[in-house]
């Protein structure tokens, strides 16, 4: 059996059975370390040298936690929690229209993050939790949440070419075809990708309008407790969290590090008087704590992938399935998008997926007679799938972070599994469709 089959597939397998997805991960990489000729020494040995891949981005998501744990502290979450109360109290009903507005607002704000203000899952640990409450009184599912926001971190770079975009489809995926061997200067990649983004919307109306459409009731007290702050607030205060909030960005994006730009937020509020220097560490702990599961996993996430990739064995995956394929179009394109699915939820990157599945699918498809414009879609395509539904990627990790900050989401139940069936299946649908029309 295939190394990387096998690794995934245990690995799923253990997160389903609420297995923490830490260990699952750890199991799943030393079964394909074992598969792959690897042995345990040679197996733990590619593990420890991936971990370091995930450190920079478990130490950004240990600040942000620091920096959100003091924009509660400012008064900023009961400021939002009263304006959005406030619009409940006068709806008629049932507060449906601050419902949508909570929706819309949450779905603006992933998208932009992919484009107009490229901070990707960056936002999410500082926004989300503070309306957490909010959410719970409006019984909202927070499985639709994780959905949104699934939706507007992955669709905006699959099809829109700016910003993180702009990475994806031209540096990465028309730049790999290219190298394949296939010319694409007359290629618009947003036609391309464009049924397989609608794939997405698709899953994104079915888990609004249909899926996660009903109520459903969580602990006010435990969100209560998880802010562990007074309900006072005042001008500066909240004056001091919009600086803080905005230093935070503009850092980040001219030192394109996260770390620094929550450091300089957290040191705002410290300077300020907002949070109290002898309260400093207290916060920066609490913060870290409520992050830490998120690090750990992303962590162990580089370590998985470094064994998958030391295996080889993933070149030997995407052989199989060339071999497979005879001269069907339509078996060809199916195959290459379960192939890139298995790949992508097992590395958890759509980013690096590209590069590996190019190499051999974009030969194919030109020997099956697919067009340039039908190669980038496929391509593209496979390698977006699994970034939603995989344990180890931002995309749901993020979401996870910022939901789960009162301990009431499930990472996996909550957050993988809804994601993975309502995007990764209509783009598997969407992208065959895409390869066998364009």
């Amino acid at each position: 059996m295939n190394a990387v089959v096998a690794a995934v597939a245990v690995m799923l397998l253990l997160s389903l059975c609420r297995v923490h997805v830490v260990v699952a991960l750890i199991i799943g990489a030393l079964v394909g370390g074992l598969l792959g000729g690897l042995g345990v020494e040679g197996a733990l040995a590619a593990f420890n040298k991936g971990l370091g891949g995930g450190a920079t981005v478990a130490l950004s998501y240990a600040l942000l936690g620091a920096f959100a744990v003091a924009i509660a502290k400012s008064g900023l979450a009961h400021a939002l929690a009263d304006k959005a109360l406030a619009l409940v109290g006068r709806q008629q009903g049932e507060g449906g229209a601050v419902k949508w507005l909570m929706i819309v607002l949450l779905l603006a704000v992933a998208v932009a993050s992919q484009n107009i203000l490229p901070i990707h899952i960056a936002f999410i640990p500082l926004l989300v939790p503070p309306l957490l409450y909010v959410l719970s009184r409006l019984q909202l599912d927070r499985r639709l949440i994780a959905c949104v926001l699934a939706f507007g971190l992955i669709t905006p770079y699959m099809f829109l070419p700016v910003g993180f975009g702009s990475i994806f489809l031209n540096d990465i995926l028309l730049a790999n075809v290219a190298k394949a061997g296939v010319d694409v200067g007359g290629v618009s990649v947003t036609q391309a990708m464009l049924i397989p983004a609608l794939g997405m919307l698709f899953g994104l109306l079915v888990a609004v309008f249909f899926s996660y459409r009903g109520k459903r009731s969580y602990d006010l007290s435990r969100v209560a407790e998880t802010e562990q702050v007074s309900a006072h607030y005042s001008p500066l205060s909240l004056l001091v969290a919009g600086l803080a909030v905005a230093a935070a960005f503009v850092i980040q994006l001219w030192l394109d590090s996260m770390i620094i730009g929550a450091l300089a937020g957290f040191v705002i509020f410290s300077v300020s008087g907002v949070v109290r220097w002898k309260e400093a560490d207290d916060l920066f702990t609490e913060g870290m704590k409520m992050m830490a599961m998120i690090g750990f996993i992303m962590i162990a996430a580089a370590g998985f992938a470094e064994v998958m990739k030391a295996t080889g064995q993933v070149q030997t995956l995407v052989d199989a399935s060339s071999s497979a394929i005879g001269n069907s179009k339509a078996i060809g394109a199916l195959l290459m998008l379960l192939v890139g699915l298995l790949v992508t939820m097992g590395i958890g990157s759509s980013f690096s997926t590209v590069p590996i599945i190019a190499a051999i699918f974009v030969p194919l498809g030109v020997q099956l007679g697919f067009s340039p414009l039908a190669i980038v879609a496929l391509v593209g395509t496979a390698g977006a799938l699994g970034d939603a539904g995989s344990p180890a990627s931002d995309s749901t990790l993020g979401p996870t972070a910022g939901l789960n900050a009162d301990g009431q989401h499930n990472h996996i139940w909550d957050t993988v599994v809804p994601t993975f069936l309502h995007y990764n299946l209509p783009l598997l649908a969407f992208g065959w469709l895409a390869a066998m029309v364009l």
